[in-house]
């Protein structure tokens, strides 16, 4: 299980879709932050700016990056990287799936 130490949290969620995502803000020491999230079932495409990784922390989904058509399964314990100024689709097919997104140097 993953855990932060040192950290400032922003109470203020951050809410997409509805409410079908939802995620709050880590801030590191070294400037750096993460967001820590929940994705209820559907399907929602999401943009990038800077290059993320996304570590599946709960749950399982199918992802669909930007220019590509392959449908990848992502299960808990498992990441993927997308780079910035692009995006992806995510698709959770049941229960919740939980989140960490890091936000990678360019």
């Amino acid at each position: 299980m993953s855990s932060f130490t040192n950290v400032t949290v922003d109470a203020k969620a951050n809410v997409y879709f509805d409410g079908q995502v939802v995620s709050h803000t880590v801030h590191f020491q070294d400037g750096t932050k993460k967001t820590l999230g929940l994705i209820y079932p559907g399907k929602f495409h999401f943009g990038t700016a800077a290059p993320e990784r996304m570590e599946i922390i709960a749950g399982s989904c199918s992802i669909i990056l930007d220019g590509t058509d392959e449908v990848l399964e992502i299960q808990a314990g498992s990441h993927f990287d997308v780079a910035g100024n692009s995006g992806f689709t995510i698709t959770v097919k049941d229960g919740i799936c939980e989140y960490i997104c890091s936000f990678l140097a360019a």
